[in-house]
């Protein structure tokens, strides 16, 4: 079939570039500020997502997004997070957002992001948006504030280009301008790689614990288990580089044999099918080096991305997309005059992630382990880790006094336990140095 030489010219005020949560998020806060919003996704929606478990505090963004009942209808409660040695299962620990520091968020909620993403993306539509799935972004020019250039193809061949006030890439681990603007860089403190799948039929808790994700630490990593609906479970390992760069078997086998290395996994597994999969991502963390630049807009995973533990890949997104729309609003009317808010936005944003990060570049230390399976509450330690879980990482609030008591214990157990503690970071710098090819 010829290319098709038709060419269309087109302007709008924000143009988005993908439709996954952030950009959503972002698009929807930009029209209902009264700007004419671009949306351009590759895929055609719903389509398959990893990162199923949403935060308590994502409900006040879902709330504000005017889409809080229709994900309270597609997803499951999830009043909490089951934390287990992989061994047997016999240490573990529950903890419930109830018990966080502020109490106003007790639940979240575990979604299939096919059915999320479709909601929120819909959502934009219905708040003007225009949204054109099937479309590819193949050029893009950044010129300021007020004349910025995207080349699109849609399905059919036809070119469109787009003349934007400001771009703002939420293309996600495609990192779209991080790439190509030579700013996309790993993360050297943190590596790690997943492989998931669905599962029908596995062993559930009962009661109020049905819908808790469970984490479970085992010898190469940790594993996930997200409940979802229909009787299906989400699981996910995401270990080191090196364990996932031995594997000779195809991937299947690979799942299975790894799920075999965490036996309190496998018994929840035991009689379950894999529905879908295995998928396998490496290289997990990773930043860019700025989040803006003069008519242009990083957010959610096209600015960064860390590690799913604690399931704050979503929220993280979401809330950062928000918190950056005001500061897009204000670039829009007064162009590089406003520029100092979209500076004090990622200031904050990076904070928020910093305050987290510290907890997962350190998530599978054998002190880290010991300290979350057996909490204490001393200055209400226990309830500050977690409001933090709970996604209590950007507001002013009373969680300092009480994770630096945590940090203090933690730093003592390293050291009460120095020669595993030399050998863990011995194993975590080899893998840093490694890239991982899944």
């Amino acid at each position: 079939m010829p290319e098709a030489s038709t060419m269309q010219e087109q302007r709008c005020d924000v143009l988005v570039i993908g439709g996954g949560p952030a950009g959503s998020t972002i698009a929807t806060e930009m029209s209902q500020k009264g700007w004419q919003v671009v949306l351009l996704e590759k895929d055609h929606h719903p389509r398959f997502h990893i990162g199923e478990s949403l935060l308590p505090l994502n409900l006040p963004l879902l709330e504000r997004l005017g889409v809080l009942p229709q994900v309270e209808e597609i997803g499951v409660n999830k009043p909490g997070i089951e934390m287990c040695s992989g061994q047997d299962g016999a240490r573990s620990h529950i903890y419930y957002f109830e018990n966080t520091l502020a109490g106003r968020h007790p639940h979240a909620f575990q979604v299939r992001r096919s059915e999320f993403d479709h909601l929120l993306l819909e959502n934009s539509k219905s708040n003007g948006v225009q949204v054109f799935e099937g479309t590819r972004v193949k050029e893009v020019e950044t010129r300021g504030w007020g004349d910025n250039l995207v080349v699109a193809k849609d399905g059919k061949g036809h070119q469109i280009n787009w003349k934007a006030s400001v771009i703002v890439d939420a293309s996600g681990r495609s990192a779209l301008l991080a790439t190509r603007l030579g700013m996309k860089e790993r993360n050297n403190r943190h590596n790690s790689s997943a492989l998931f799948g669905h599962f029908k039929n596995a062993t559930r808790r009962q009661g109020r614990d049905e819908g808790n994700i469970g984490i479970y630490w085992f010898e190469q990593g940790w594993f996930w288990m997200i409940p979802l609906r229909d009787g299906i479970m989400s699981v996910g390992a995401v270990c080191w580089p090196e364990y996932l760069k031995s594997r000779h078997d195809d991937l299947e086998t690979f799942f299975m044999d790894t799920i075999a290395l965490c036996p309190a996994v496998q018994e929840r597994l035991a009689g379950a099918e894999l529905m879908s999969g295995p998928q396998a991502t490496g290289n997990y963390s990773y930043k860019s080096k700025k989040m803006w630049g003069p008519g242009y807009v990083l957010v959610g995973d096209a600015y960064t991305f860390i590690d799913p533990v604690f399931s704050s890949g979503v929220y993280l997104a979401m809330s950062g997309a928000s918190q950056t729309s005001a500061a897009i609003d204000a670039c829009l009317r007064r162009g590089k005059a406003a520029e100092p808010e979209l500076i004090l936005a990622q200031r904050r944003l990076d904070k928020g992630i910093r305050k987290l990060s510290w907890f997962i570049y350190r998530f599978t230390t054998p002190a880290i382990h010991d300290l979350f399976l057996n909490p204490k509450n001393f200055l209400r330690m226990e309830e500050a880790i977690l409001s933090l879980l709970a996604g209590d990482i950007f507001r002013k609030s009373k969680l300092g006094v009480s994770l630096l008591l945590f940090k203090t214990i933690y730093w003592a157990a390293m050291a009460v336990n120095l020669p595993k503690s030399i050998r863990f970071f011995s194993q975590k710098r080899k893998n840093l140095k490694i890239e991982s090819s899944l």
